[in-house]
């Protein structure tokens, strides 16, 4: 379980990394130097415009990869999204600006930007997917919030790399080429978590479904014909954190950087320190849900993000760095409260057959609702001398209707067993099912003998 573990969390810092280094481009150079035409505002929001079009892509690749996660398995699914964003992103560190190619590169930067989203889509049922059905029944909320401390870690590895080249270059240098070099990093990172993932063996879950055939023919239509309800619910359901997180991440450092005037590096260090926080207390929140079910932790760290958003967005006001960091913090906190316990509670919602297409559309089609256009409304939401309270207002709405659609799903919890029973992994559990149909076959055929 700790080479599964740390696989899939190496893998998804890796592809985020490649997904947040273009969001913290976007919000720092992109504007001016792919949109020089537009006012300051303006091309700030057509950065974001492109930032977005990788959340759209995000349920397309979930569909592609999706199918391919069902039909073919999970482990393939992990190799080819890596590959995918991986290549997408150095080519963005490639893609020459507008004054060079005029509006082919603002074109380019839209197209290799979807490929990016295209292949995060496939990239988190994978993973997820891969070690949740390793994982022990009682302590599976633990081992599968590995992977969702990987945002984390890309997270602070994107921005960190930003915050070293900001702080070593002049602003004009910076502008020139400085930011292209996290991009031109992401094919390093790509080749390594390659050839960590390279010995990891394919889920006993799947395994199963093959040999007895009961693999989905067709994935996405089964999803779509008995599960569209609950991909609607957990799409919306989640669809908070996202805004949380994108609002913290993205828009905050450029309302920061540009309305405010607070200096590049010490809002990039207020935003690290308290997702550094976020990711270790990831673990702490799953294992939470291990004991007390993931409904209530989701339902509780929605209502914790209704009631911390006007908090935040003063806090963010005041442009003094210690107090921002505790409005970015608690805001995160309570974001983190329900996704450390979501990579087991959306495939435990799914039958394994259409698993890895069910949770990994609802997942990214979350992404859509909640990250993809709350920069863009919320820069729109900023305008005027005082507070953005609009933002505020707009996030708690978010909410409140992701409140709503986790009171209506139901919990997952696995039924408790002894506390000194040892937790069974999803291979004993497999090989006790069939042993138990194997018993039941030879039970029919003695009795017919017998008759």
């Amino acid at each position: 379980m700790g080479r599964v573990a740390l696989a899939s969390l190496v893998g998804t810092a890796i592809e985020f990394f490649d997904f947040f280094v273009y969001g913290t481009a976007a919000a720092l150079v992109l504007g001016p130097l792919f949109f020089p035409t537009f006012s300051p505002v303006a091309g700030t929001l057509a950065a974001f415009g492109t930032f977005a079009v990788g959340f759209i892509a995000r349920p397309l690749g979930s569909v592609l990869f999706g199918h391919v996660g069902d039909r073919y398995g999970r482990r393939p699914v992990m190799f080819a999204s890596l590959v995918l964003t991986g290549c997408a992103t150095v080519a963005v560190g490639l893609v020459p600006t507008y004054a060079t190619i005029g509006i082919t590169a603002p074109v380019l930067l839209l197209v290799l930007r979807f490929l990016q989203g295209l292949g995060l889509g496939g990239e988190w049922g994978g993973a997820v997917l891969l070690t949740a059905e390793h994982a022990p029944e009682r302590r599976r909320a633990l081992w599968a919030s590995f992977p969702q401390v990987g945002p984390a870690v890309g997270f602070l590895l994107a921005n960190g790399v930003m915050l070293a080249l900001s702080a070593a270059l002049t602003d004009a240098q910076f502008r020139e080429w400085g930011w292209r070099v996290p991009f031109w990093a992401a094919g390093l990172l790509a080749v390594g978590g390659l050839l960590l993932r390279s010995s990891l063996a394919e889920t006993p879950q799947f395994q199963e479904l093959s040999a007895t055939g009961r693999r989905a023919s067709a994935p996405l239509a089964e999803v779509a014909r008995d599960h569209w309800r609950l991909v609607l619910l957990t799409a919306g359901a989640l669809a908070v954190g996202y805004a949380v997180f994108y609002t913290v991440s993205t828009w905050a450092l450029a309302y920061g950087t540009e309305r405010l005037g607070v200096d590049r590096t010490t809002m990039l260090i207020c935003i690290m320190a308290a997702v550094a926080i976020k990711g270790a207390t990831t673990p702490l929140a799953a294992m939470l849900g291990d004991r007390y079910g993931r409904r209530p932790l989701c339902l509780a760290g929605c209502a914790a993000s209704a009631a911390s958003m006007f908090p935040m967005v003063a806090l963010l006001h005041t442009g003094r760095p210690v107090l921002m960091f505790l409005g970015f913090l608690g805001s995160l906190l309570a974001f983190i409260t329900m996704f450390a316990v979501v990579a087991a509670y959306l495939p435990e919602l799914y039958e394994p057959r259409v698993r890895c297409t069910g949770a990994a559309v609802g997942y990214n089609l979350a992404g859509v609702l909640g990250g993809a256009l709350t920069p863009i409304l919320a820069t729109a939401l900023s305008g005027g001398s005082g507070p953005p309270w609009g933002v505020a207002a707009y996030l708690t709405v978010v909410a409140l209707v992701s409140l709503g659609c986790f009171a209506l799903l139901p919990e997952t919890l696995p039924a408790s067993t002894p506390a000194n029973a040892p937790a069974k992994t999803s291979a004993e559990t497999s090989a006790e099912t069939s042993a138990e149909a194997a018993a039941e076959v030879s039970a029919e055929a003695a009795a017919e003998v017998s008759a």
